[in-house]
């Protein structure tokens, strides 16, 4: 241990109430002897986890306790760019978690200057993606607070131990030893880790499901949802203008109860391994697919491809935690600037967990029914010879070359 982890006098944990953070603040007293001050944000993780969040850090020991609603800028400044941007990590994860953590991070090191703490503490385990989410958060706001990771220091091997462990220091929990996924909840989605899930040959029991239904308590008939989207931002849903919250909550609703939105995945995680998720995102699933639609309407071909391969490093530095870093800034330019004109209106079925664009109109598209109807209208047709003859140059040049044949192809010619 470092002299300067070994003076602090007071550190700032982010805090959820949750198995591995609540044992953290006794662990902390007893192996550090410094005060305690939990950060607490509510980025719409629910009722249960909040309820109650702050007497409980207090009654485990918290020296002083700061819980901030979070669920506006969480979705505003960090959700919907990523959503504008076309995030996906590895084709699938709609990055749940990971858009959150820099955004609590960054509020915890505002709650550390603000209670003049010395150091930043977190529950992050030693192989999870999120003990770099968040300290490359303090990197990049706070380089010289040290950080506290017990995970790392500590003998807690397992979740067992540490309900053991919560057991001898009087730690309530919630948490049972027949219930141990490791979830992580907000606005956007909830996340399922651990536990049975740990065999990626086990299917995952019903129950598991929070934030979507079962196929057998899904509507019978098709759902018809309207998302109006104003430069990327979606600001309606069904004809009514709603706030960044009511919005994504009205969606979760109407999207969950049509189970659209699960992903069970193998993926692969920054620190090195595999790991398996399930993850629920309603609302941002059938928000990705409208807008996605809606921009393969209102984009230009290059444009919309060059946000698309932009899409994949963007959703990377997402999940690695870079969110601070230059170039995520940079590429949100462009991609804030992509989205001038992606403004329109997209209605989207949902049924039996699937989500489909099924229409859309933009007062920017490019599309034109004269150009694309099957009628030989609106276009000089005779203009795609030379059109044609430029574009084929490159393979009529080599064609008149003469390319060696390929091995394969050789071979068929002489035994064929």
């Amino acid at each position: 241990m470092s002299n300067q982890r070994r003076n602090v006098k007071k550190a700032a944990l982010a805090y959820s109430g949750g198995l591995d953070t609540s044992i953290i603040v006794p662990w902390l007293k007893e192996h550090y002897g410094c005060q305690v001050v939990c950060y607490c944000s509510n980025v719409g993780q629910g009722g249960m986890e909040l309820d109650g969040l702050e007497a409980k850090a207090r009654q485990i020991g918290a020296d002083d306790v700061i819980v901030e609603d979070l669920r506006v800028p969480f979705l505003r400044d960090f959700a919907f760019p990523m959503l504008r941007a076309g995030a996906a990590y590895e084709g699938r994860y709609l990055l749940g978690t990971s858009i959150a953590r820099p955004l609590i991070a960054s509020r915890q090191v505002w709650a550390a200057e603000r209670t003049a703490s010395d150091a930043l503490a977190h529950g992050c385990t030693g192989k999870g993606n999120d003990q770099v989410r968040f300290e490359l958060t303090y990197m990049a706001l706070a380089p010289h607070l040290p950080v506290i990771a017990p995970w790392r220091e500590w003998d807690i091997v397992s979740r067992e131990d540490a309900l053991e462990y919560a057991a001898k220091h009087n730690v309530p929990l919630a948490q049972k030893k027949d219930d141990l996924f490791s979830r992580d909840a907000n606005l956007w989605h909830i996340s399922h880790e651990g536990g049975p899930l740990e065999d990626p040959n086990t299917v995952a029991p019903d129950s598991m499901w929070k934030m979507t239904a079962n196929t057998a308590d899904q509507p019978a008939h098709p759902e018809i949802v309207s998302i109006a989207f104003e430069r990327g931002r979606p600001v309606a849903v069904n004809g009514k203008t709603l706030g960044p919250v009511e919005l994504v909550e009205a969606l979760n609703t109407i999207a969950g109860r049509h189970g659209v939105g699960r992903i069970d995945i193998v993926e692969s995680r920054l620190v090195g391994m595999k790991s398996r998720g399930a993850y629920e995102t309603p609302a941002g699933t059938v928000l990705r697919e409208a807008l996605e639609d809606l921009c393969n309407l209102t984009l230009p071909h290059d444009l919309q491809h060059t946000r698309l391969e932009l899409s994949h490093r963007y959703s990377d530095l997402v999940y690695n935690g870079m969110w601070f870093s230059p170039l995520r800034r940079a590429l949100q330019s462009f991609v804030d600037t992509a989205m001038d004109v992606v403004t329109g209106e997209v209605k989207v079925e949902l049924y039996r967990g699937r989500c489909n664009a099924v229409a859309r109109t933009s007062p920017y598209t490019l599309y034109r029914p004269d150009m694309a109807s099957f009628n030989m209208t609106g276009y000089d047709s005779t203009h795609a010879e030379g059109f044609i003859r430029l574009f084929g140059m490159p393979l009529a040049t080599a064609a008149r070359r003469g390319q060696p044949m390929p091995a394969a192809t050789e071979e068929a010619v002489t035994h064929g």
